[in-house]
């Protein structure tokens, strides 16, 4: 874990909430000239806690109606077999997160479609063909209640 000041923390939490704001603005939020404030959002990149910057994109209005989160228990959990699987996922573009699990399930995903139909093409020509797997639960979301990016940062003003 890195070590981050009160300036640090707001920061990211700015950028975490409105990754588009002009380091100007950000300086001025934050207590800080501009220069100052550059070289910290900078290193603070370069330390990797900042990993990039992406836009909040509306599935739906993209035409991607369905999300689904699919269940994927391996026939093996041999680590050639989990990277195997791993690599698998991260070539296919509808699968839009991947998080190995401990207990009963190996994996977990989170799957986007454009409709019901296609959504059961990918599962039964991607999904359960692919290396390793034996077994695939799926549901479907009815609706989302929360959805943040990142972690919660508490602002020290």
């Amino acid at each position: 874990m890195i070590n981050l000041d009160g300036i640090d923390r707001q920061l990211l939490a700015e950028l975490q909430d409105e990754g588009r704001v002009t380091n100007v603005e950000l300086a001025k939020r934050v207590g800080l000239t501009a220069p100052p404030c550059l070289r910290r959002v900078r290193s603070l990149e370069e330390d990797g806690v900042i990993r990039g910057y992406h836009a909040d994109l509306d599935a739906a209005k993209l035409g991607f109606t369905i999300t689904v989160f699919a269940l994927v228990s391996l026939k093996s959990q041999a680590e050639e077999a989990l990277r195997q699987f791993e690599d698998h996922m991260r070539s296919l573009p509808e699968v839009r997160e991947c998080h190995m699990l401990n207990g009963e399930i190996d994996f977990i995903l989170k799957i986007v479609s454009n409709d019901l139909q296609s959504f059961q093409e990918f599962l039964t020509s991607k999904l359960t063909p692919a290396p390793n797997v034996d077994n695939v639960k799926t549901s479907l979301t009815i609706r989302t209640a929360k959805s943040l990016p990142g972690v919660p940062l508490e602002r020290s003003r």
